[in-house]
């Protein structure tokens, strides 16, 4: 019988296939894994609302399925955590606002509802800052998530307790949304590998939506559904339960025609390259370019692709990035929420939210986005994948929005966002894989950008990199105690 550091440490892959053969109960899984929250969660507050007692009685009905014989589906038994932008029906889903402090949902996000079919065991909403809108783990409401490589530092977000959670071993998957970065910021911050799909893939319903409160909509036009794991394989079983088409997301893909777990499979030799240290723009913390560059090596010296530095040729987009963020919120709504609220609401939300917004601000975003696309996919027509840092900076302190100067270059606090948001502009898959380590041992991330729709490849190339520079088994030092 594995002791519950053995069971905190399996991916999900062999977690379901020993509670499928009997090895392990669903119960002893999730027992594991809350017992490892009891432990760490009050240093790293990875969870805002855990939920032990509905995750035993989830795994107590699991475990009765399996015992009768029946198929209790492809993530039986695994314990998941759920970002608490997500709707969870009869859970607190607060996001962080003073507003949403006692907001039980009706209904699940469709991504929920698939993992809890698929036999996922809830053990949780994880924490996020103020709506989402920011890259760190601090917010008016819940504690400050940390970061598990070292706790003075974020573990980035807004995915900010979902990232936390997997690092430390508190489940070995978890829910992300990414309307920026958010689930590769905190992947890459974490040492994890997590992804962004297709926009549509993964649909979104009802998001961060409700009758009862102003303003409360998802970043249509932006925002991705993914998964947060530690090996690519993890990630593939999650998005083979939670993709699929949904009538309640007009954005919502047509069945795909391939096998997440088979794009896994083969390798990438004669694949055409394109590795961008910085995007052609964006000032790059030299220890972080070093790290991604050695990483990039990787595709031609071990996996036989042709690698050729070049960038994509767009300008800068960050002013018409927060100009579309404009344009997908409900701005009436959540300035009367901040004139209500008052000093309980996030100060950087607040000046957002105050900005004089114009319509010429919004439809140059709109514009913007157009010829970012257009750049991009003629770019994409000569290389198969484009390789970058996922983020400019490693994990810097909790409390503060960003680095306030990035290479000696002085920029504004969101500014280190820059090589992940773009690519939520285009629509396209991209993926942040473990490339490597600062000399403070703290994860950098290497981002994998796809073509058009060209998941199975994003995959492909993740699991390629990942064979050939494994980095599951590097654990926190955080765990060392709790593992003795």
């Amino acid at each position: 019988m594995p002791g519950n550091n053995e069971i905190c440490s399996m991916e999900a892959v062999e977690l379901r296939g020993r509670i499928r053969n009997k090895e392990l109960s669903p119960v002893e899984a999730v027992e594991a894994v809350l017992d490892r929250m009891e432990k760490l969660d009050p240093t790293l507050h990875a969870f805002c609302t855990p939920t032990p007692e509905r995750a035993r009685e989830q795994a107590r009905r699991v475990e009765d399925e399996i015992h009768r014989g029946e198929d209790a589906g492809p993530l039986a038994g695994v314990p998941v955590g759920i970002k608490d932008l997500v709707a969870t029906k009869g859970v607190r889903t607060v996001m962080s606002s003073h507003a949403y402090k006692d907001f039980i949902p009706g209904e699940d996000d469709v991504a929920v509802e698939r993992l809890k079919d698929a036999g996922a065991i809830v053990l949780g909403k994880t924490n996020v800052p103020e709506f989402g809108y920011s890259g760190v783990g601090h917010n008016p409401v819940f504690e400050t998530t940390t970061n598990p490589w070292d706790t003075n530092l974020t573990p980035g977000g807004s995915s900010a307790g979902s990232g936390a959670a997997v690092a430390s071993g508190m489940g070995p998957i978890a829910v992300g949304s990414d309307g920026g970065g958010s689930v590769r910021i905190p992947s890459s911050f974490c040492g994890l590998y997590g992804m962004k799909p297709s926009m549509g893939r993964v649909p979104l319903y009802p998001g961060c939506r409700d009758q009862q409160f102003p303003g409360l909509s998802s970043w249509e036009s932006l925002e991705h559904i993914g998964p947060m794991s530690r090996t690519v394989r993890d990630g593939a079983l999650m998005l083979s339960v939670m993709a699929g088409p949904d009538d309640r997301d007009r954005h919502s893909l047509p069945e795909p025609h391939f096998d997440w777990i088979e794009t896994l499979q083969g390798d990438l030799r004669g694949l055409k390259v394109a590795y961008s240290p910085n995007l052609g723009y964006a000032p790059v913390d030299p220890c972080v370019r070093e790290v991604v560059g050695k990483a990039a090596k990787v595709f031609e010296e071990d996996l036989d692709c042709t690698v050729e530095e070049a960038n994509p040729g767009f300008d800068d987009p960050y002013d018409a990035f927060w100009g579309l963020v404009a344009l997908d919120t409900d701005l009436a709504g959540m300035r009367e929420m901040a004139s209500e609220l008052g000093d309980r609401m996030s100060p950087h939300l607040v000046d957002f939210l105050e900005q004089d917004w114009k319509a010429e601000d919004l439809t140059n975003a709109v514009m913007k986005r157009k010829a970012v696309y257009n750049k991009m996919w003629r770019f994409m027509s000569d290389y198969d994948l484009l390789l970058t840092p996922t983020l400019p900076v490693p994990p810097f302190e909790t409390g503060i929005q960003g680095p306030g100067v990035i290479d000696g270059h002085e920029v504004e606090p969101l500014y280190w966002l820059s090589l992940t948001f773009p690519i939520n502009m285009t629509g396209q898959p991209a993926a942040t894989v473990p490339a490597g380590f600062t000399p403070e041992g703290l994860p950098v991330g290497m981002q994998i950008v796809g073509r058009h729709l060209d998941d199975p490849l994003v995959l492909r190339a993740s699991a390629a990199f990942e064979k050939a520079r494994p980095w599951a088994d590097r654990w926190p030092s955080l765990l060392d105690e709790v593992r003795a």
